[in-house]
């Protein structure tokens, strides 16, 4: 039987601040998922021509957006805390997406936040993305009072380091499992297909 392609994974940067610590650890996620021998890709929103969505429509870069999605074998989706949740880049570019992107695919949750640890914020990630029927990963990572957690070179605490980069390790060890049945969020979710206005 021939070798199975490495796995690829793509990483969504929800933040589109230039000096982005949102972007700094999801490149930590990406070096942990190289050296489990998969490929990495950070799909940077900053480069992404995506208005806000009118469902129907698909302007600017929404193909190229959904489409670097759908050829992922696992997803890693990385947010700042903003008042308690994930960012509105990230959303209305998850918007973009529906059940052809994320079903049966691998998921990641990645935060950052000025506080303590973003708890509400990868609830509701985790949310959305079972109403999509992902498989999200039961392992997440965060960066708590990110402030003081960055130096020049990323991530400045070792051990914090190691624990973001075991999301990366774990995006590949669980690429291609076996998908669950339909969670009761997806099957309730019927407008994920193609997003209306009803």
């Amino acid at each position: 039987m021939p070798d199975r392609e490495p796995p690829h994974v793509v990483a969504v940067c929800g933040s589109l601040r230039e000096d982005s610590h949102t972007r700094k650890g999801l490149k930590e996620v990406l070096a942990g998922a190289e050296e489990r021998g998969a490929t990495g890709e950070l799909l940077d929103l900053r480069e992404y021509d995506l208005p806000p969505l009118i469902p129907g429509s698909e302007p600017g870069d929404a193909k190229a957006f959904t489409g670097a999605i759908r050829e992922a074998d696992s997803v890693v989706l990385g947010t700042p805390m903003y008042h308690g949740s994930y960012s509105g880049v990230l959303k209305n570019a998850v918007d973009y997406c529906g059940f052809d992107e994320f079903e049966d695919t691998t998921v990641g949750l990645f935060c950052v936040a000025g506080g303590a640890f973003p708890i509400t914020a990868l609830e509701h990630l985790r949310s959305v993305c079972r109403a999509l029927d992902a498989w999200v990963l039961p392992y997440q990572a965060a960066v708590p009072r990110s402030r003081s957690a960055f130096d020049d070179e990323g991530i400045a605490d070792e051990k914090l380091r190691e624990r973001v980069r075991t999301l990366g390790e774990r995006v590949v060890e669980y690429a291609r499992i076996e998908p669950d049945p339909h969670c009761f969020e997806a099957e309730q979710n019927v407008g994920a297909g193609s997003i209306s206005d009803d």
